[in-house]
């Protein structure tokens, strides 16, 4: 953690950027990243308590009696419920609200206030869950702690990618996704524990110790510098400075510095961010933003860590061996990001996801020829050598998410947005996530009942697709500036340059648009 290491980063114009990794660099980082660990925890979460037969009892007394008489109909529809779902899902409906709010503060008042706002929202949301006493009190309280997602997404992205040096730019990003998966493994392992507790309480212990994480993220707000990006961009040019020489360990950051400014002062002419996302130079970042969101989604992966208790229990598992199996994904899930967080910056963002994109087709088929034929409707016994398979078919898909698809889905989209577009962008990003993510969390049960185990064979589709994507579509980012990316990135693929026209050209075509429309220059865009 010790400030060795120089990273230097080429500019365009053959001007080297100085930057040491310094300690204030990591630890900054590291605070602000547990506002994954709050993420994953309510991911995590959510499972476990859905499962323990207390919890159920109390708030879907209908699951509760279904799962006990075994009057099923169906082994795969034990859980189907919509208000079960609700449960789960309200968390990100509310985040996908929060989030249009989130890129105003993270603009106009700093990433680091935005992550405190966040800590704010979860440790409110977190009394009101532990303390519930129906269904209404429960719901209002994910719904907090979904704006506390709302927020933290928003900012802690973007505060990872501009604090960075470029050189490990990559791999301190991903803290944000590793914190996810230890967020979520820790919620695995309390759930695991808080199932055994007689009494009936354990689901409030469960959902109460997301308080923990919930203190590290609003401590750590308050101990960060705010980035010298969001300090320039709200016009304290000094302070900036000083922070700049701070985060970088060197009083030589001149150049660095006046890029910055340079592009705070092209980002201040952008007076509607989100229409300027709309523009031909915006288009291919906001393409790749949106379908990396929505391809994050539909390989599964929120499906099985939203659910993975009741998904190993539908398969036969008892309530213990499902719990422990949850946890063992979950440790593949944390182990796996870790492999990322090295790899990142050394292959690339393109091998991993095309690696990815193959180990994954390959284990969610093979669960669902196992399922296919082991179980049924009316028998889900599939016996020990085949429920090993499944555990180990399933941790081979978490992991190859979790180097992958689960880190670069946020990475990509937060390095490459321009800064007159980041805050815009990132809200875009974090809202089309919340919003697959609130689909797939309040259908996954139902698609379950319904598809059976085809439901591996329909999230497999979608990852042959998705893999396709990348390889025609997906730029390689690894250790190009920020600010640097047209010039370097979009102007030199084959398919995207073709929209990097010149400023002066695009507003030439905005301003005919406008006549034809009837407005006058300074109503325009």
């Amino acid at each position: 953690m010790a400030g060795g290491g120089l990273a230097v980063a080429s500019a365009a114009g053959g001007v080297e950027f100085e930057a040491k990794i310094t300690p204030i660099v990591i630890i900054s980082c590291i605070m602000a990243a547990t506002g994954g660990l709050m993420f994953g925890y309510d991911v995590g979460v959510s499972g476990g308590v859905t499962s323990m037969p207390d919890f159920l009892k109390k708030f879907f007394p209908v699951v509760y009696k279904r799962t006990i008489d075994g009057d099923l109909g169906s082994n795969y529809c034990k859980y189907d419920n919509q208000g079960l779902q609700l449960f789960t899902s309200s968390l990100y409906l509310a985040g996908l609200t929060a989030t249009f709010f989130a890129s105003y503060t993270t603009r106009r008042l700093g990433r680091k206030l935005t992550m405190l706002i966040a800590g704010v929202f979860f440790l409110i949301g977190v009394v009101l869950n532990a303390a519930a006493q129906d269904l209404a009190m429960l719901i209002a309280g994910r719904i907090l702690l979904g704006c506390g997602v709302g927020f933290a997404n928003q900012a802690v992205p973007v505060f990872l990618s501009e604090i960075a040096p470029t050189r490990i730019r990559g791999g301190l990003n991903i803290l944000f996704q590793l914190n996810v998966t230890i967020g979520i493994l820790f919620a695995n392992l309390v759930n695991y524990g808080t199932a055994k507790i007689k009494g009936g309480w354990g689901w409030r212990l469960s959902l109460g110790l997301a308080g923990v994480p919930a203190i590290l993220l609003t401590i750590g707000a308050l101990l960060v510098v705010d980035t010298p990006n969001s300090l320039i961009e709200r016009g304290k040019l000094e302070q900036g400075k000083a922070v700049l020489k701070k985060i970088r360990g060197t009083d030589n950051v001149e150049p660095e510095y006046l890029e910055l400014v340079e592009a705070s002062r092209i980002a201040k002419e952008v007076k509607h961010p989100f229409r300027n996302l709309l523009l031909s130079k915006n288009r291919p970042q906001l393409i790749i933003a949106v379908a990396l969101q929505f391809f994050q989604q539909f390989t599964g992966i929120n499906a099985i860590m939203f659910y993975a208790p009741v998904l190993f229990s539908t398969l036969g598992f008892k309530n213990d061996a499902s719990l422990y199996s949850a946890v063992i994904t979950g440790a593949v899930n944390v182990v796996s990001t870790v492999v990322s967080v090295y790899s990142v910056d050394k292959v690339g963002r393109r091998f991993l996801l095309l690696q990815a994109g193959v180990q994954m087709f390959f284990s969610q088929v093979v669960i669902a020829i196992v399922l296919g034929f082991k179980v049924t409707d009316k028998s889900d016994h599939m016996g020990n050598g085949f429920a090993v398979l499944v555990v180990i078919m399933i941790c081979t898909y978490v992991a190859a998410f979790a180097w992958s698809w689960g880190p670069l889905g946020w990475l990509i989209p937060s390095e490459t947005f321009p800064l007159e577009t980041r805050s815009a962008g990132q809200s875009v990003t974090v809202c089309i996530n919340l919003l697959f993510t609130f689909v797939i969390a309040q259908a996954f049960l139902s698609m379950l009942c319904h598809f059976k185990f085809g439901i591996f064979l329909f999230f497999s589709g979608w990852v042959l697709i998705m893999s396709i994507f990348v390889w025609f579509l997906v730029p390689e980012t690894k250790n190009i500036p920020i600010e640097e990316m047209t010039e370097r990135v979009w102007k030199k693929h084959w398919f995207w340059k073709r929209y990097m026209v010149d400023d002066d050209d695009e507003y030439v075509v905005q301003d005919d648009l406008a006549k034809k429309n009837g407005y006058s220059n300074g109503n325009s865009l």
